[in-house]
């Protein structure tokens, strides 16, 4: 993997946990991952490809319903590159938000328009906190607690102070702009 795409790692990460077909692994990225990463269907089956050559994944057809499913496993030259990969340093960590890029820019619109972003923004993180503290919930009270639960709270409990966070910051913000709007310094 000369030319590393963290699409590899996260599909091999997701394999590690179990068989998926191309469908699921997509249902993983839109429930479980959403709040730190994602991936397209034009990513996510070349990349399978990609790592079949490599002979980190196989696949399997199989019929389920009558209906005909392809499904990938993870093979221990796939676990071992996956290892390899956690072992490393990590790289690079990004932030990236339009609505933080809309703020950086707002004096061009005024305070009003970004007041606006800054509300939509609140609106979509409490939903999203209001969904990760129901899946810490559900981890916590599963009947199995698998040794991979740990790493899952963990990085949910990251999302839920982050986002907290971010509240606290839009109240403050909204305060800002809308002393602006008064005319207040």
């Amino acid at each position: 993997m000369a030319n590393e795409k963290k699409i590899e790692y996260v599909l091999l990460g997701l394999l590690s946990h179990e068989s998926l077909t191309g469908y699921e692994i997509k249902k993983r990225f839109e429930t479980r991952l959403k709040f730190f990463w994602n991936a397209s269907y034009g990513s996510i089956y070349p990349t399978l490809a990609k790592l079949e050559r490599d002979g980190c994944v196989i696949k399997k057809e199989t019929t389920e319903n009558g209906r005909q499913k392809i499904v990938y496993t993870i093979t221990n030259d796939g676990r071992e590159v996956l290892k390899e990969w956690l072992k490393r340093s990590v790289i690079k960590d990004e932030l990236r938000y339009e609505t933080l890029l809309k703020l950086f820019f707002g004096s061009e619109v005024g305070p009003e328009i970004t007041i606006n972003h800054i509300n939509e923004f609140e609106d979509k993180i409490s939903s999203q906190l209001e969904v990760l503290k129901k899946y810490v919930v559900q981890l916590e009270n599963a009947p199995i607690y698998e040794e991979a639960h740990k790493y899952f709270i963990l990085t949910i409990k990251f999302g839920i102070n982050s986002y907290e966070a971010y509240l606290k910051w839009c109240k403050e913000a909204k305060e800002v702009l809308g002393a602006n709007i008064k005319g207040e310094k």
